[in-house]
């Protein structure tokens, strides 16, 4: 038992880490607890680590904005710098192609708002920047073994550019150094920590019982468990007051030597390419880091127990992704060994986070936010912490949502957004939010 403990936050991963550093800000004991071996052991290892602007709802965009800043300035965002090194933000800009699936206009309109720069791109200028780019328009995207998969594009590609985007160099390492920091301000982490069940006493959240039987108390716990989030969620029964749903969905993404002209040192940009349903960026070491947009041609694999999946890439999908990437870039070479990984996503119906309080006093969520909320980690800490704040001190969230104005544009952020009870947001319906 741990006498006196304020909050229990489960998950250390990107999201987990930020929340224990902004609550343990806050003045209140914080413990940490994660059934893995270390900061960001789990999803956020395997996170394609993009900082970009491009979502579909005004609150996403002022979100993603409004956090920038930290990753640029990474040790001010801390306040400490980890003696173990510090992760980089590396500015490549972004490069997302026009498609059906995701409307310029409606984007632009949001950027124009906020006042995000960016540039609109027709086909000469993007073949004048990007030769090696092949822009034929070739939506929808289609399984490599479809006979349309070689027809001759139907039109040639507009894209935006995002200059302020690109990607952190190490995600496991920016979880490590948010764990640091919040252990500079008192926080407490505990790895090889299996949550069994949860306690409930008089109505409200207790704490949590261990694998092993030991039980740690605290009225507050924030669950941040990743794919495993919407088991601890039933575990605390409060499932059946939530509209948007949680799954862990089994992802694959691939590493490639870079095309030509498509390495880190050429100034590769990051790719957005919901025309043929992939990504792609440069990376560290002369490779180019590719995955999927989840079209609709490609099976979702959800997974009913996350702990409990392949681990291993498939060869299918590795030649799904190395061909469509072959079909944009035709100077790319196919490589004949798959190198890559497998692992899961806490993905939500809408592709739209849960940062919530719960029908359970004392039970709050961070949850749905694998695939494209990692840029989000340093401001989802502090809108968990403004939410514990506000309820705890007696305020009703779900009838008047908190609202988190943001450093950068004074902008307020409705909070209500990312509520577990709100109708599905019309989203792209994909990763890209």
């Amino acid at each position: 038992m741990i006498p006196g403990t304020d909050v229990l936050v489960i998950g250390a991963g990107v999201i987990g880490s930020s929340v224990a550093l902004e609550l343990a800000r806050s003045g209140r004991s914080v413990t940490v607890i994660d059934k893995g071996p270390a900061p960001g052991a789990g999803s956020t290892s395997s996170s394609s680590s993009i900082i970009r602007f491009s979502y579909s709802t005004l609150d996403a965009v002022l979100t993603a904005w409004e956090a920038a800043p930290a990753w640029e300035h990474w040790e001010q965002h801390l306040g400490v710098a980890d003696p173990d090194g510090m992760c980089r933000f590396l500015r490549t800009g972004m490069l997302l192609f026009d498609s059906p699936d995701f409307s310029f206009t409606r984007i632009t309109d949001l950027w124009d708002d906020v006042g995000i720069p960016y540039e609109v791109l027709e086909t000469p200028e993007i073949a004048a920047r990007f030769p090696q780019l092949d822009l034929g328009k070739y939506y929808p995207p289609k399984p490599v073994d479809d006979p349309a998969f070689a027809d001759d594009p139907n039109g040639t590609l507009r894209a935006l550019t995002e200059p302020d985007a690109g990607f952190v160099d190490d995600p496991m390492l920016a979880a490590r150094n948010l764990a640091y920091a919040a252990r500079h301000h008192g926080a407490t982490f505990r790895f090889h920590a299996e949550v069994a069940g949860v306690e409930i006493a008089d109505g409200r959240v207790a704490g949590v019982r261990l694998v092993g039987g030991e039980v740690l108390r605290s009225p507050v716990v924030v669950n941040v468990g990743g794919p495993h989030s919407w088991r601890l969620n039933e575990m605390a029964g409060v499932t059946e007051g939530m509209r948007i749903r949680t799954r862990a969905l089994r992802q694959e993404v691939f590493a490639a030597t870079a095309p030509a002209g498509l390495a880190l040192d050429d100034g590769a940009p990051v790719v957005s390419d919901l025309d043929i349903g992939q990504y792609f960026r440069p990376q560290i070491g002369g490779t180019v880091l590719v995955g999927g947009t989840e079209p609709a041609c490609d099976e979702l694999e959800w997974v009913d127990d996350a702990d409990h999946y392949d681990e291993h890439t498939t060869v299918e999908k590795f030649e799904t992704t190395m061909y469509r990437l072959a079909r944009r870039v035709p100077s790319f070479g196919i490589p004949h060994r798959p190198t890559g990984l497998a692992a899961l996503y806490d993905a939500s119906d809408d592709w739209v986070p849960i940062y919530d309080a719960s029908d359970l006093p004392g039970w709050y969520m961070a949850c749905g936010t694998s695939g494209n909320q990692f840029k989000n980690a340093p401001i989802a800490g502090k809108f968990l912490r403004a939410i514990v704040d506000a309820v705890e001190s007696g305020h009703d969230h779900d009838a008047e949502p908190v609202r988190f104005v943001g450093e950068r544009t004074g902008r307020a952020i409705d909070l209500g957004a990312f509520s577990r009870r709100r109708s599905p947001a019309s989203t792209s319906g994909t990763v890209m939010g």
